[in-house]
């Protein structure tokens, strides 16, 4: 029961298997004939003699009565399909959208479309047909979804990267694919790589629609969290200097903490890593970092890329795309506060204990701590992992680009223990 994910060219589809699912439908289709047919036999010998010696004499009311009998069972037989097609439906969990909605995009419905193998049932697998793969929370937005799978085909797509990413911040992740030719824009002044670690990034070759700054004068002037104040300055600004130099006790210093690791650090992944400093540091002592990032109220993605570093384009809600036990290292910040939701960053923190290698380090980058209950249950929840301590330190900050307040901040680095 449930789905399974097969790789076709440079794309993931869904399957629907054909075991317990179909064999429960069969039953139940099985069981809702029998008993209509037995209703049905009860219906026409239950009369007594006398009535039935009546309708013998009385043909009109004979065929009027069997007509009812035919229509009561017609309307059996229709309630019993439709609470089939209904528990189909919920034992296969995957068709959750009606498409048969007249507002949905034709593309959407062509997209969500079931295509039969061509050869049918596979041995192997079972499987016996293509299922598209689209978030699940997509229904809640359907209007919105059909609103972004309406263009022209193999025409431009329109100039709607907010629109996807407003669907995937309300969950509807992954988005389904569309047929249309995205704008490309000339990629002019990049330099080679590791020189463009550290180069100024054109404003030209960045997308600014849909955002409130049109250029990096105005971003630095902002504070686009608590992980990226003015951190599109990376000539003259703080980030030439994070993770080299610290500022206070929170504040780790990126040999100190690759010297910690056994059996070395290879690859690394940095969730909600703002413009990629953590990934440069890193590139710069041979080791290979992906960045987790949107571009909420900035091109974080293409400034990344433009540096020559792999930006990962996916919110913190989706499960993370990599297999079990393959990364070296993780690096996490505030990015990972569920905010009201305990139960989000624990979903999360289990995620990253998953991809996440025995021996590997889960380096927790100053995490803000809005309250001693909030600092005690991230305590409690790490604990829950079994990870050696290997650096822990909890310690007040200024607020300098803010509201100058001072406020609680929990750095650590944690190894992953192995486990039989």
């Amino acid at each position: 029961m449930g789905s399974v994910s097969l790789k076709i060219g440079d794309g993931t589809a869904r399957f629907k298997r054909a075991s317990f699912c179909s064999s429960a439908v069969n039953i139940l289709m099985l069981f809702s004939v029998l008993t209509t047919n037995l209703f049905a036999l009860y219906a026409f010998t239950s009369s007594s003699k006398d009535h039935q010696t009546h309708l013998f004499h009385n043909p009109h009311k004979n065929l009027s009565l069997i007509s009812e009998h035919v229509s009561l069972i017609l309307r059996e037989i229709a309630s019993s399909q439709k609470k089939l097609v209904k528990m189909e439906k919920d034992l296969l969990s995957y068709e959750t959208m009606d498409i048969s909605r007249p507002n949905i995009a034709s593309e959407l419905k062509l997209f969500l479309k079931h295509h039969q193998l061509p050869l049918g049932k596979d041995s192997r697998t079972g499987i016996t047909e293509m299922v598209a793969s689209v978030g699940h929370s997509c229904e809640k937005s359907a209007d919105l979804l059909s609103q972004y799978m309406t263009y022209k085909v193999s025409g431009p797509c329109p100039d709607d990267w907010s629109l996807g990413q407003k669907l995937i911040l309300r969950g509807c992740e992954p988005l389904p694919r569309r047929r249309c030719i995205t704008k490309s824009v000339q990629k002019v002044g990049l330099y080679r790589f590791p020189v463009s670690l550290w180069k100024p990034v054109s404003e030209k070759i960045l997308t600014w629609s849909g955002l409130g700054c049109k250029n990096f004068e105005c971003l630095n002037r902002k504070k686009l969290g608590r992980d990226c104040v003015g951190c599109f300055n990376i000539t003259s600004g703080y980030d030439t200097q994070k993770f080299v130099k610290a500022r206070g006790k929170n504040d780790f210093i990126i040999d100190d903490v690759l010297a910690l690791a056994s059996g070395g650090i290879r690859i690394g992944f940095d969730s909600g890593g703002g413009s990629g400093t953590f990934a440069a540091r890193m590139a710069e002592r041979n080791v290979t970092v992906i960045t987790n990032t949107l571009n909420v109220d900035a091109p974080f993605s293409e400034f990344i890329a433009a540096r020559g570093l792999f930006p990962l384009y996916l919110s913190l809600d989706h499960r993370f795309p990599f297999y079990d036990n393959v990364f070296d290292l993780i690096h996490a910040s505030s990015g990972l506060d569920g905010g009201d939701k305990p139960e989000k960053l624990e979903f999360l923190m289990f995620d990253i204990d998953r991809i996440l290698r025995a021996g590997g380090l889960f380096w927790l980058d100053n995490f803000y701590c809005a309250n001693d209950e909030k600092k005690t249950a991230l305590t409690r929840l790490i604990e829950r992992f079994g990870y050696k301590k290997l650096k822990w330190v909890a310690g007040e900050m200024v607020d300098t680009a803010g509201s100058g307040k001072s406020e609680v901040y929990l750095s650590a680095v944690l190894q992953k223990p192995a486990r039989v």
